[in-house]
């Protein structure tokens, strides 16, 4: 007789999929109503996305964390075939073409579940003293993050490298680092910021001086506008005339949080930030139940720290607080890179909660 292990319902989170479906049907919502091409491609996403995220949920990855390493490394020779081989998008060579199917791969995007998969390989294998890392294991780790970040800002791709680089560091923040360490790092930042600056390409250079200017730029000026003419309880579709009138530029995908508000207005606006910020503190909460297991602690960290840098960028660069630097809401913006890679990282995230008391991973049991 086959018999379902009851522990995959009594040790799966239900509460990151009660937060997260809210959030994609607001999503699908609004792109519908922009664009009827766009929902039906978004429908194909959320197809990939779900089996992605069913692969990820049913693979044994604590049976094969020796695979993890092997992984990272793929992925980091993509990134340098990107440079030989790599093909030009709006003057950014960040894809690889597949062979014979004429689809591309962004290896930045394949980079961050193996990113977040290394640094929990690494801190599971040597976890922290009572003081956090000492200097040579903080350069170790370092290493496996400035590596990445390095080659996907030659692409280039700021915006995703800082990203990989904000949640590398939060990472180790949170599993532990002594605090002399991170003294030293942020004096050498302050020191070293009119060279980094100078270092950048000019297309970077001028979001930063559109973003300091005085005049904000015409996009921002834009979803400014947008999210002022959505009031507390937002407009009908007829009357979201900023969006359905193209004044707001790539509204349901870079500018999605200004429509958002203009349909639903500042309560739409705090609902979706109420989800993901209960997520990120949900996430963050799990690093106290699971003390003992820094492997699901650094995903889940990890992850917790990657939406809230998303969220952050994109919303502060819609009302004019960051550059505008392409960064998506997480399972919100069209699009199917961003979307596929969260389902990746929360079927990981899952699997490693649901089946952490299981070392047999079997989803079924049999009886005879």
């Amino acid at each position: 007789m086959i018999k379902l292990d009851r522990r995959i319902l009594t040790h799966f989170d239900f509460i990151q999929p009660s937060l997260i479906i809210p959030i994609i049907a607001i999503s699908y919502i609004l792109v519908s109503e922009a664009n009827d091409v766009l929902a039906n491609k978004q429908l194909v996403y959320f197809g990939i996305g779900f089996i992605s995220f069913c692969v990820a949920f049913l693979l044994p990855i604590r049976r094969i964390d020796w695979i993890i390493p092997m992984f990272y490394w793929v992925c980091i020779v993509l990134l340098l075939s990107v440079d030989l081989f790599g093909v030009s998008k709006l003057g950014a060579k960040r894809w690889l073409e597949i062979p014979f199917v004429h689809f591309t791969l962004q290896p930045s995007e394949l980079m961050k579940p193996a990113f977040l998969l290394m640094l929990a390989y690494l801190i599971k294998q040597r976890p922290p003293e009572a003081n956090g890392y000492g200097l040579k294991d903080f350069l170790k780790l370092s290493f496996y993050i400035l590596l990445p970040f390095a080659l996907i800002m030659k692409e280039p791709d700021l915006g995703t490298a800082l990203i990989l680089l904000i949640v590398g560091y939060t990472i180790l923040f949170v599993i532990g680092v002594n605090k002399k360490i991170w003294i030293t790092i942020i004096l050498a930042i302050g020191f070293l910021a009119p060279v980094l600056y100078e270092n950048l390409h000019d297309y970077q250079k001028k979001r930063i001086h559109d973003f300091i200017a005085e005049e904000p730029s015409y996009h921002v000026k834009q979803s400014i506008i947008t999210i002022g003419s959505g009031g507390l309880k937002g407009k009908p579709k007829d009357e979201a005339t900023q969006t359905h009138f193209k004044f707001l530029p790539i509204a349901t995908s870079d500018f999605i949080f200004a429509y958002n508000i203009e349909r639903f207005g500042f309560y739409g606006a705090l609902l979706l930030l109420g989800l993901y910020g209960t997520l990120i503190t949900h996430l963050l909460s799990l690093n106290y139940s699971l003390k003992n297991d820094y492997f699901t602690q650094v995903t889940a960290t990890g992850i917790a720290a990657l939406i809230f840098v998303y969220v952050g960028v994109n919303v502060s660069m819609t009302i004019g607080f960051a550059p505008v630097v392409g960064v998506p809401l997480p399972f919100f913006s069209y699009g199917g890179s961003s979307f596929v890679t969260f389902m990746v990282l929360f079927g990981i995230l899952q699997n490693l909660l649901t089946f952490r008391f299981d070392r047999t991973y079997s989803l079924v049991k049999f009886r005879f």
